[in-house]
């Protein structure tokens, strides 16, 4: 049993160091976090989406936004889509597929950010999302894995993390969505002078 822990840390400690030690992925993080508190500064709201993990991660995501992350602050407006009854009530009526899409045609306006979160870039429904989202001006933001599959190049921010089992990929996310609250803190909760 102990292996198969060192084995595991060792694996997420190696996929940390290789996001953490390219620059490029530090700097796209920052766009992220500018375009993100520029959402929430001009009263735009940001959505978050994904399945299974990725769901939970968007989930967690969203209440670091609206509640607390490190300091009391003012709420900020993130919302993560596919809630159980509307989820329940799009796949029986229109099919899974347009789970996400049909949200983001219901709320999404320009200036608003969808954020898509998938270890694959593959699934229907976000890639629905993601035509839902340029037909309504609102930015997205992708957090995907081995490669970026189909989401990568119709997104307009595509963070690829690194690892090649689901686990370590959303590792990453996570790490890299706690940051991106934390960045969009410190520049939304500076004292005006």
């Amino acid at each position: 049993m102990q292996e198969t822990f060192l084995r595991s840390f060792a694996e997420a400690e190696a996929a940390l160091n290789q996001f953490r030690f390219n620059s490029a992925n530090i700097e796209l993080l920052e766009r992220i976090g500018m375009l993100i508190a520029d959402c929430f500064r001009n009263r735009g709201r940001v959505f978050c989406c994904g399945n299974g993990g990725s769901m939970a991660d968007a989930l967690h995501f969203a209440e670091e936004c609206t509640g607390r992350f490190k300091e009391d602050r003012q709420p900020y407006p993130a919302m993560a889509l596919g809630e159980a009854t509307h989820s329940s009530c799009v796949s029986n009526d229109y099919g899974f597929e347009q789970v996400f899409s049909r949200q983001v045609d219901a709320f999404g306006h320009a200036g608003d950010v969808l954020m898509l979160l998938s270890t694959t870039g593959n699934s229907e429904n976000l890639l629905r999302a993601v035509q839902a989202a340029k037909k309504r001006g609102v930015k997205t933001v992708a957090f995907v894995g081995r490669g970026g599959g189909k989401l990568g190049p119709i997104c307009d921010y595509v963070l690829d993390a690194p690892g090649q089992s689901s686990d370590r990929i959303q590792e990453i996310h996570m790490m890299a969505l706690h940051a991106l609250v934390e960045a969009v803190e410190s520049v939304l909760e500076q004292p005006q002078d």
